[in-house]
C-alpha cells in the first residue's frame, strides 16, 4: 500500500452536495465552482490555499447549500454564488468570519466579537 501525499493547506471547505440539502443541485453547483474562484483570488496555492471537499450529508437537512469551513469550525448556511464570493473574499483572505451566515461553530471558534 502507497501512502497518500496531500499538499499543504490554510483552509479546508467542505460542501453539502446533498440532495435534501438544497434544491435543484445547488450544493454541486457551487463546489463546481470552487477551483476556478480559487484560482481567480490566488487560494489555489500558497500559504492560503483552501482545499476543497464535498460530502453527501451534514445531517442538518435544508437552508442549503451548507458550508463547513475547518480548522475555523465555522458552519455557513443558504450559500448563493454572491454569498460564496463574500466569504472567499472576507473569510478566507481577510479572516473575517461572516456572522449573520453562520448556523453553528465548532468547539473553540472565535466570532467576531
Amino acid at each position: 500500500m502507497i501512502k497518500p501525499t496531500m499538499m499543504d493547506y490554510h483552509r479546508h471547505i467542505i460542501v453539502c452536495v446533498g440532495e435534501r440539502c438544497s434544491d435543484n443541485n445547488q450544493g454541486q453547483k457551487l463546489y463546481d465552482m470552487l477551483g476556478d474562484k480559487f484560482k481567480k483570488a490566488g487560494l489555489n496555492t500558497g500559504d492560503l490555499r483552501v482545499k476543497r471537499s464535498r460530502a453527501t450529508c451534514f445531517g442538518t437537512c435544508r437552508s442549503g447549500p451548507l458550508l463547513c469551513v475547518q480548522p475555523d469550525g465555522i458552519w455557513y448556511y443558504d450559500v448563493t454564488e454572491e454569498k460564496l464570493d463574500r466569504i472567499i473574499k472576507e473569510h478566507f483572505i481577510q479572516g473575517k468570519i461572516i456572522d449573520e451566515w453562520v448556523f453553528h461553530q465548532g468547539p473553540g471558534c472565535k466570532s467576531n466579537d
